[in-house]
């Protein structure tokens, strides 16, 4: 299932749902196909055409890299004598100022965080665009919001690698690679369409799978995750079930093994089996629990939060608020960051973790 059909799949309103629906019937009818493969691809369509690579940072890294192995011509656009220059040049690239970067390309990836797009974009990139180079990104993030906005004659092109930076260059490297997103905007001739699938093919993803979407699509359920699941929803759960566990008398030890620690397990069984198969090799006692127990956690008020979470997204409230965020120097971040490092389940979880030598190995 993929994750148009999620979104579908929660309580949304009528509206909304139908024009989800609608999105996905437009993607199919755009692209033709649900998933891309190797046999789909011609990678003559970006033979000869320069790349420009923004950003070197772990995305951009393991982009420009398999890019190269592949046989194009890749160029890295970095700030001078930054830590990205210098490690561009430890690959053996010879990397150079944005602005002449982007003059001899074809196609130009951004690949800085999204918060510096708009800025990287309107003073180094836009004034320097070659006729009818293309505009990447590995996340809808700045064209979704309108935050780069190509003159008439240049194409917004997203292809997304569903893993980091350092797994989509390690599955290259074993002969595999990671699936894909794809997505161009609706204007876009078919040839620009073709490019990114030669670009996913390049970079490994039709070795797995190519996905085509929609830009708004890939944006807002990238952002729903990262806030509902994968990072707020997931730290704020194992930061109330310590909490929970050490309030009520318990060795802070007991706690961080139960609700930090051990994770991991579940996490990589889901990972690489699903729900079903994650639940098949657990304990009758812990799949009893997650029936049973699961959904009085994760109930309807948390459904509900979730909905509100996904309109603030749709509406570009997060983006908004985010931008700021950004634009003030960070305050929000920065003092959370300096409570996180304070919190006990942090303390507790710095001296267990100095007795399992082996988990420095497994980063």
């Amino acid at each position: 299932m993929d994750l148009l059909l999620l979104l579908i799949q929660l309580e949304l309103d009528g509206k909304r749902r139908f024009l989800f629906i609608l999105t996905r019937t437009k993607a199919h009818l755009m692209f033709g196909k649900s998933i891309y493969r190797e046999t789909d691809v011609d990678p003559h369509f970006i033979a000869n055409k320069p790349i420009a690579i923004i950003g070197y940072g772990a995305q951009g890294q393991a982009q420009a890299l398999n890019l190269r192995d592949s046989g194009c011509d890749v160029t890295i656009g970095q700030r001078l004598n930054g830590r990205g220059w210098q490690e561009a040049e430890a690959d053996g690239f010879q990397p150079t100022i944005v602005s002449t970067a982007v003059r001899k390309a074809d196609i130009v990836c951004i690949m800085v965080p999204d918060e510096l797009h708009q800025i990287v974009f309107e003073k180094e990139i836009k004034p320097n665009l070659k006729s009818g180079a293309i505009l990447m990104t590995c996340h809808g993030f700045s064209f979704h919001y309108g935050l780069v906005n190509p003159p008439k004659g240049h194409y917004r092109l997203l292809v997304a690698p569903k893993g980091q930076g350092h797994m989509v260059r390690r599955e290259f490297e074993n002969g595999g690679g990671v699936p894909c997103l794809i997505a161009v905007e609706d204007n876009a001739p078919e040839e620009v369409f073709q490019i990114g699938l030669a670009y996913a093919w390049a970079i490994g993803g039709t070795r797995a799978g190519v996905i085509p979407t929609t830009i708004a699509a890939e944006t807002e359920t990238d952002l729903f995750g990262e806030q509902a699941i994968l990072c707020g929803g997931l730290t704020q759960l194992v930061q109330a079930g310590f909490e929970t566990l050490v309030g009520a008398g318990y060795q802070p030890e007991l706690a961080y093994f139960e609700c930090l620690h051990e994770l991991k397990i579940i996490v990589d069984l889901l990972h690489k089996g699903g729900i079903a198969a994650m639940r098949d090799l657990i304990s009758t006692t812990a799949e009893y629990g997650d029936i049973t127990c699961g959904p009085k956690v994760i109930d309807q008020h948390v459904r509900d939060n979730m909905q509100n979470l996904l309109k603030r997204i749709q509406s570009g409230e997060f983006a908004k608020e985010f931008l700021n965020e950004c634009e003030a120097n960070q305050p929000v971040l920065t003092a959370a960051r300096k409570v996180t490092e304070q919190l006990p389940i942090e303390q507790v979880g710095k001296q267990l973790r100095a007795l399992m030598p082996w988990l420095k190995e497994e980063a």
